[in-house]
């Protein structure tokens, strides 16, 4: 029982019942749906099947879906696609043009006025890049004179990026309005935010959730520009988690730095008690091959042993060759990292900026002495998921069995480190509590007698609102 979270993307390769289920018994935590590469109606029928898959084996794993976000993107090309040769020449049209090899369109019109001579226009991850040469006007419409620096193969609504251009795209567009409401009608557990600029972009989008009414879906605010990282603090206290978008963050600036600042948002959410999550080319070889490469296997093992709260795999698992078992690859990898996760440093630097209430201080003494003591599990039934949470936040090196008899609460687990949901009837009398936890912790965990566990939680249920019991069981 991995303690640090799975997110698989569902896509072409994946997207069938069987594959699904497959990625779920594999270690996958939680199914992520970009919007970006997928329609209103694929995205509803992949849920539908998610649903349908946990109704049929038990399980609960959550959903994510993962808006598109306001962006800079080429328009059409002829077939689809073009090829820039390093060293040409090419242009830039701010209207619809069809494209080709010496010229495409993009969707921002105010691209010319926003961006400056000498800019540079990185494509398709930073993989084709641009430098601004001059500006100009044919037939009346405005283009950018580029260089090609580096070629390659550019396709339909491709992203662009603009290291060192801050443009004044929207935040919130008509199309990623209409994606919120499916994801509430849908009743997802998570909202990923593509191109978060500022805190209050977050905002924004948490409002729009509460004048729908709803207070189940995560937002996870995605960290892709120097914009979002230098106001991350601010966006971590309003947002639900962050994750650390490598691919467009390393568009957007030197990617030399993206690894000492993936492991500063880490520490950060860390020390907020908020999820962080690593994505992005963590097993990318196993799009095409059965084995990831060392430096893959190194990668996923450093974001555990930072404290990390879920890693993610993308393209591995939507349109490459092994989906399932790059899930199953990436569950090892962390099982044998997780083994030298120094826990106790974790529970130490938690603890420097926990708040000193009663929840706080019981979470910190709970992980703590499961350590101390060795415990095989810790139990903590909840209504709304807090005490998990708090408990998860001091990182013990056991498992956290949160019981609850709400779907909702148990879902919106399924991010947090050590957390294992489980869907129960209801709560009753602690000494029921107890006596469940004691036959439960058999099915899910290897466990002998004088084993122990401790049960944590607030009680009596349903009016208490904070923990205020620890109770250390033998079995």
């Amino acid at each position: 029982m991995n303690k640090t979270k799975i997110i698989a993307t569902v896509g072409v390769n994946s997207s069938d019942k069987e594959t699904i289920k497959e990625m779920i018994n594999a270690g996958a935590d939680v199914l992520r749906i970009n919007l970006e590469h997928t329609n209103e109606k694929n995205c509803v029928e992949i849920v539908n099947k998610i649903n349908a898959i946990n109704e049929e084996i038990g399980t609960n794993v959550a959903i994510m879906l993962d808006t598109k976000g306001s962006m800079v993107r080429t328009g059409k090309f002829l077939g689809g696609e073009a090829e820039l040769v390093t060293g040409t020449k090419i242009r830039i049209y701010m209207e619809k043009i069809v494209g080709d090899s010496t010229k495409f369109s993009v969707t921002y019109p105010s691209l010319i006025e926003e961006i400056s001579y000498d800019a540079i226009i990185k494509i398709n991850q930073g993989h084709i890049e641009l430098r601004v040469e001059d500006k100009g006007k044919e037939d009346g419409i405005p283009y950018l004179l580029c260089e090609v620096l580096i070629g390659g193969v550019v396709t339909d609504d491709t992203c662009l990026n603009f290291p060192e251009t801050r443009l004044e795209l929207p935040f919130l567009t008509a199309e990623d309005r209409k994606s919120i409401d499916l994801a509430n009608k849908l009743n997802v557990d998570f909202l990923a935010l593509s191109f978060v600029g500022t805190h209050d972009d977050v905002l924004e989008i948490n409002d729009l959730l509460i004048d729908m009414g709803n207070n189940h879906i995560g937002i996870i605010a995605k960290i892709e520009n120097e914009r979002a990282f230098e106001d991350i603090d601010e966006i971590i206290k309003v947002a639900d988690g962050v994750m650390i978008a490598r691919g467009d963050l390393g568009s957007e600036l030197p990617m030399e730095r993206v690894p000492g600042m993936q492991k500063a948002i880490i520490t950060k959410a860390h020390l907020a008690g908020k999820v962080s999550i690593v994505a992005t080319e963590l097993m990318a070889s196993m799009g095409e091959e059965l084995t990831p490469t060392r430096a893959e296997v190194s990668d996923v093992a450093n974001a555990v042993l930072d404290g990390a709260d879920a890693v993610m795999l993308a393209a591995e698992t939507t349109i490459g060759k092994y989906p399932t078992e790059t899930v199953a690859t990436m569950d090892k990898i962390i099982a044998t990292a997780e083994l030298d996760v120094d826990y106790f440093n974790m529970m130490d630097r938690a603890m420097r900026t926990e708040s000193k209430d009663t929840t706080g201080v019981l979470a910190h003494s709970v992980a703590y002495n499961s350590n101390l003591l060795d415990c095989k599990a810790i139990f903590a039934p909840t209504m709304s998921g807090y005490t998990a949470r708090k408990i998860s936040r001091f990182r013990p090196r056991c498992p956290i069995i949160a019981v609850s008899p709400d779907v909702n609460t148990v879902r919106s687990l399924a991010l947090n480190f050590g957390v294992y949901p489980v869907l129960i009837d209801e709560l009753k009398t602690l000494e029921k509590i107890i006596d469940v936890s004691k036959k439960m912790v058999k099915d899910v965990i290897d466990i002998n007698q004088g084993d122990k566990i401790i049960i944590t939680g607030g009680y009596p249920f349903k009016e208490v609102r904070h923990t205020n019991f620890m109770k250390i069981e033998e079995i």
